[in-house]
């Protein structure tokens, strides 16, 4: 398993784990004891160092390269899914995939980013950059939902909508902007979960929901913390800073209002116990479903709306007799 920097502890206990192993199973000597030592000793450190993460700590863990993507989470947590292709405009956005699927016995729409695990994987669905095409291809999946009566989960996960001219050229902002309009009116439940990185427009393009949620180790923010680092020192050298500074955490983004609920994950992070996360992912969406399922559709819209309506409501200090 790939070892983040901050890990390093860890990363020299494994070693002398495995010289024990090795010493042991030569038969030489008996090191049972010291392998129950040691791997009691890497799971305490584990726990400490994952007990109190700072902000760019948690976005490393986020960009883990074994964490589950989308494509993990609908293999593991439902069945028959039939994935849809095209925005019926310009193409197929391999950066989006979603289609319908079933939840034990309740059928969804299901749809996300989707990133890659090899170089050519990653060049194939650009990073996890939607195009224009990707907005509206999930929009599309999204209307299709709609139609049939269908509840709509998104799993966020982007370093943000790809930044090509082409992607300008071809209404990047408007496709982005048409699908908060139309996600705040869907008559629908809507979920959104952030499984890693939630970036920029780019994941707030399929981020409009009744009930939004976060991964522990997963970030929201309306810039990285290198180009938030990059436009106000010249430099990426002050990313860890930028990372506390923008408050991008889950548990930042609860205490601020902006999400509904955080999910735990094993520790270690997603990645080191993918089984058990996408055991507690798929509770939560039940639950969260059930919950959404029972509520009419117009007052489920109304209380999207007003949600949302509510956040970033600010006071600048003068009163109506002083203007």
């Amino acid at each position: 398993m790939t070892l983040l920097d901050f890990e390093k502890p860890i990363e020299e206990l494994n070693e002398q784990l495995a010289k024990a192993r090795e010493t042991h199973e030569k038969g030489k000597v008996d090191m049972s004891d010291t392998i129950e030592q040691l791997e009691k000793k890497i799971e305490q450190t584990r726990k400490n160092l994952y007990k109190n993460l700072t902000g760019w700590q948690k976005v490393q863990v986020s960009r883990h390269p074994d964490r589950p993507y989308t494509n993990d989470y609908i293999q593991a947590i439902t069945r028959n899914y039939i994935e849809l292709h095209g925005d019926r405009n310009i193409g197929d956005d391999k950066a989006i995939v979603g289609g319908f699927a079933f939840i034990d016995n309740q059928p969804v729409m299901i749809l996300g980013h989707q990133k890659g695990r090899n170089t050519k994987e990653r060049q194939y669905r650009n990073f996890g950059m939607p195009n224009p095409e990707g907005y509206r291809k999930a929009l599309r999946l999204m209307k299709l939902a709609e139609k049939f009566d269908v509840p709509v989960i998104t799993l966020i996960d982007t370093p943000g909508a790809s930044p090509g001219l082409e992607a300008e050229e071809r209404g990047q902002g408007e496709a982005i902007a048409r699908n908060l309009m139309e996600m705040a009116v869907l008559e629908v439940p809507i979920i959104c979960l952030v499984i890693g990185e939630g970036a920029s427009g780019g994941a707030l393009g399929i981020g409009v929901g009744d009930r939004v949620v976060m991964m522990e180790n997963s970030w929201y923010s309306v810039i990285s913390p290198e180009n938030c680092s990059t436009i106000l020192w010249r430099s990426w050298e002050y990313k860890e800073k930028a990372a506390e500074a923008l408050k991008l955490t889950a548990t930042d983004m609860l205490s601020n209002g902006l999400i509904d609920k955080i999910i735990k994950e094993p520790v270690g992070g997603a990645h080191s116990d993918p089984e058990t996360t996408y055991k507690t992912v798929k509770v939560e969406l039940k639950r969260t479903l059930k919950e959404l399922l029972a509520i009419p559709t117009t007052d489920l819209v109304n209380q999207r709306i007003e949600k949302f309506g509510n956040m970033g409501v600010y006071s600048d200090g003068a009163t109506a007799e002083s203007k």
